[in-house]
């Protein structure tokens, strides 16, 4: 990487930004609550690049989230807030000062003991007083959330010796679950009872090193491309899914499971 050519480039981000706020109508209106969705929306384009393994695509959402970062600060620049150098600065103080094993004189073996670190100056820095949790923005999808709020209560100690003993744990929520079932229906129960089996689940997986979310993200495109087979099989054939039997769809389903090894 040339470093000189890297800040030359941030450096035209900004002049351009510049121009865009004092010249464009559309930039020139927008504010945080404006840009907040369109922000959440290009972070999921962005790791729908990365899913499909799309460098191409990651480059260019990389410059989306680029821009929004220096759209935010040049908004706040304008009303005395902070500037994008205040966010930088802010951004080294806070990975020199959680990373003693690197700029200080700490020593630790291994990601595991950096990751306890972490959430222990974490929960120090600035005389902090929330809870271990107070970091898992409540706005995350429920999944990411639970997969986010294990994993910092793994990092004070909050975990199964053996991973191996989770399995005890799901088998459990699943039968509990069954019991619900079988007794007078209770939608809340019910319900309560799957959140149960589904958080069991999102800790197996931690635990064994998988990322639910994006699992489950795979798990959803295999379906699509499967059933998006289906109906333009059953389509060429002029006939119509509500129409067909389950084995008969269980044909063209197969074949496009085939098709993908």
């Amino acid at each position: 990487m040339n470093r000189v050519q890297a800040l030359a480039s941030f450096e035209k981000l900004l002049d351009i930004m510049d121009e865009l706020r004092e010249k464009c109508p559309w930039d020139k209106k927008q504010t945080f609550n404006t840009l907040r969705n369109l922000t959440i929306e290009e972070v999921y384009e962005l790791a729908d690049a990365i899913i499909e393994h799309d460098t191409n695509e990651i480059k260019k959402e990389l410059g989306d989230i680029l821009l929004h970062i220096v759209f935010y600060s040049k908004i706040a620049s304008e009303q005395n807030q902070f500037s994008i150098t205040d966010v930088i600065d802010s951004l080294c103080e806070k990975l020199i000062y959680r990373h003693p094993h690197v700029f200080g004189e700490e020593s630790l073996e291994n990601s595991q003991q950096v990751k306890v670190r972490w959430e222990q100056l974490k929960q120090h820095e600035k005389g902090r007083k929330q809870g271990v949790l107070s970091g898992v923005p409540e706005s995350l999808p429920a999944l990411i959330k639970a997969s986010r709020m294990q994993s910092k209560a793994r990092a004070v100690g909050f975990d199964w010796d053996n991973k191996e003993d989770v399995w005890t744990k799901v088998t459990e929520e699943v039968r509990e679950l069954q019991h619900e079932l079988t007794q007078e229906h209770n939608e809340l129960h019910i319900e309560n009872e799957f959140g149960d089996v589904l958080f069991s689940i999102i800790n197996a997986a931690r635990l064994y090193g998988v990322d639910p979310e994006t699992a489950l993200e795979k798990t959803n495109k295999k379906f699509r491309r499967r059933f998006n087979y289906l109906e333009q099989k059953t389509k060429e054939q002029g006939k119509e899914l509500s129409n067909m039997t389950l084995e008969e769809m269980d044909v063209f389903w197969n074949e496009a499971k085939q098709l993908e090894k």
